[in-house]
């Protein structure tokens, strides 16, 4: 498959096919994480591993709040 890379914004972004994304199950609103191999990029879903680190930092956030505020001063 062949797409372009096109301006959106003040940024720039790759359109992709419909099919490539049902064949992956992905759908608008899913996350994605991008990495480079080798001069290659490799796209693949974010799976539960992400969701469940941003839980984690969310509850540390909350219990060191005042903390977290005082180093941020």
């Amino acid at each position: 498959m062949n797409t372009v890379i096109r301006k959106i914004g003040n940024s720039e972004g790759v359109i992709l096919p419909k099919e490539l994304l049902q064949s992956l199950d992905l759908k608008a609103g899913d996350s994605v994480v991008i990495t480079e191999d080798k001069g290659e990029i490799v796209l693949k879903k974010a799976g539960d591993e992400f969701e469940e680190q941003m839980t984690a930092a969310r509850e540390i956030m909350d219990r060191y709040k005042i903390a977290l505020q005082k180093l941020a001063e």
